[in-house]
């Protein structure tokens, strides 16, 4: 495996690795066409991987009330982008620009989201993730209306912060490591796919 993405140490090779993690590495390979290096990094700890991999999809897979999955991408590519994680802001950049179908959103969102062309819900939400990853803010009534009025559920709340705080854990552990984006996030979603 190639050293450069990571500090600490990485499989010599997947057959190395326990059978449910080979499982779900080939699965995202199939899917996306690559290994995303994250999922290499965290592989010298098993136990961890497959906790850390478990609560990504329990929050990024699952329904909201109203919170759609670019909104979440959108909380990680601005909360990323605050604490300097390349990788995050690059691969999460690129999921948001597939669901949300816009090449230039990610981009806008990462350098400033308060001017980015999103509506007032989005930008309540991200103000309110910025609220609780940099100012150490908690959930107070005054909050709770604020997202209430613009049309988020005490369930949606849940979920902004929740993948606040995921992916702060994400930033620093990327972070720690140096594990740099594949240089396939950076042109995903940036011009139409090719008609088959």
């Amino acid at each position: 495996m190639h050293s450069s993405i990571s500090h600490f140490p990485l499989p010599e090779t997947l057959e190395d690795l326990p059978v449910d993690l080979r499982e779900r590495i080939a699965a995202v390979q199939e899917k996306a066409g690559f290994v995303p290096n994250v999922f290499l990094m965290l592989a010298h700890r098993p136990a961890e991987f497959r906790a850390f991999f478990d609560y990504h999809d329990a929050l990024m897979a699952r329904e909201s009330d109203s919170l759609t999955a670019a909104e979440k991408e959108m909380i990680v590519v601005a909360t990323s982008a605050r604490h300097g994680c390349l990788y995050c802001v690059v691969a999460h950049g690129a999921i948001l620009r597939i669901y949300s179908k816009d090449p230039l959103l990610a981009d806008q969102v990462a350098v400033n989201h308060r001017t980015a062309p999103i509506g007032e819900r989005q930008r309540v939400m991200l103000d309110f993730a910025f609220h609780l990853s940099f100012a150490g803010g908690a959930l107070d009534e005054a909050w709770r209306e604020r997202l209430q009025a613009v049309g988020f559920s005490l369930d949606d709340i849940w979920d902004i912060g929740a993948v606040t705080a995921f992916f702060s854990l994400s930033n620093r552990l990327v972070s720690l490591a140096g594990t740099p984006p594949n240089p396939e996030f950076y042109l995903m979603g940036r011009l139409p796919r090719a008609a088959k």
